[in-house]
């Protein structure tokens, strides 16, 4: 297990380095100039030159990312050109925050789509399967930003039910747990459609193998046939679903956490690429790859935990 894992991790190093790359590529075609935002409205020709000068502006392109990933390496992001404080500083802020709405997304829609999708391969055919399947449908198919809309003006303006706006504390208060509800049921809304549909999918090809018709003959419950037997060996394509789906939640967080002024690294993120914040627009890209990569990392550990065959390759 520990060398499937030293594997992943090693993969992951190019993939990072990817990532850097084409996100300092993609800030180096703003339009805004950093060394104007830093140097300020009244600054002089002269005064922008000699700020762009310290700040290796000059220097050609591949030049001045290899200076970043070094300073990547050594742990050093930067200072922020706007509030002028320390990068790392800024993300350690909001890391958290989106920590908490991520986790409170998946851990009520993994679930519930999962189970979806095993009440419709079981019912197969029958009104509840198709009335779970157009469910599905509707998830995958409404934009993010509507969904949290609609939450917005009824559960939160219209009804009072929850707060809409801000960070009420940390997840394990009342009040953070009231400021979280909307965030987390817009962010996990959209992922419970693409869970239930690969679900049941995979269930339907298991419940159809010989195992299963084996259990079965023996007097096996139908209970422990699905749950005991046949859903463990059906959630490798579910987890994979999972795994790349987290791409997809990382950027509807960036969409969430502006709709609902959530303290994140997305609406982080968001207002450093407007401000023209460059450093802290990095830092921010740099949070969201890894991110990403730790995910596709215990994708990759759950793997070989639901198929021993995956730790031999």
């Amino acid at each position: 297990m520990l060398q499937h894992i030293a594997h992943r991790l090693l993969i992951s190093i190019p993939v990072l380095i990817g990532v850097l790359l084409i996100g300092f590529l993609l800030l180096q075609v703003v339009p805004t100039d950093p060394a104007t935002v830093m140097a300020g409205p009244t600054a002089t020709h002269e005064e922008i030159a000699a700020i762009r000068e310290s700040m290796g502006l000059n220097e050609p392109v591949f030049v001045q990312f290899g200076i970043y990933l070094s300073r990547v390496l050594q742990g050093d992001l930067g200072r922020s050109m706007i509030s002028n404080t320390a990068v790392a500083t800024e993300l350690a802020n909001t890391v958290g925050p989106t920590i908490e709405l991520m986790l409170a997304s998946l851990i009520w829609a993994v679930p519930l789509g999962v189970i979806l999708g095993t009440l419709a391969a079981v019912r197969r055919g029958r009104l509840s399967d198709r009335v779970i399947m157009a469910i599905s449908v509707a998830g995958v198919s409404m934009p993010i930003f509507w969904f949290g809309l609609m939450l917005i003006q009824y559960a939160g303006f219209h009804w009072k039910l929850f707060p809409f706006q801000g960070r009420g504390g940390p997840l394990w208060t009342l009040d953070g747990l009231d400021h979280i509800v909307l965030p987390a049921l817009t962010l996990g809304g959209v992922f419970i459609g693409p869970v239930a549909r690969m679900t049941r999918t995979s269930l339907l090809e298991v419940l159809g193998s010989d195992f299963v018709r084996t259990a079965r003959a023996k007097g096996v419950s139908e209970y422990r046939v699905v749950v005991g037997h046949a859903l463990r060996n059906s959630l490798i394509p579910v987890v994979t679903l999972i795994g790349l789906q987290i791409g997809f939640l990382l950027g509807g967080a960036v969409v969430t956490e502006t709709l609902f002024a959530w303290p994140g690294v997305g609406r982080l993120a968001v207002g450093a690429i407007v401000s023209a914040d460059y450093a802290l627009a990095q830092g921010a890209i740099l949070v969201l790859a890894l991110s990403f990569l730790m995910v596709n990392l215990v994708v990759d550990v759950l793997y070989a935990v639901l198929d021993p065959r995956v730790r031999a390759r």
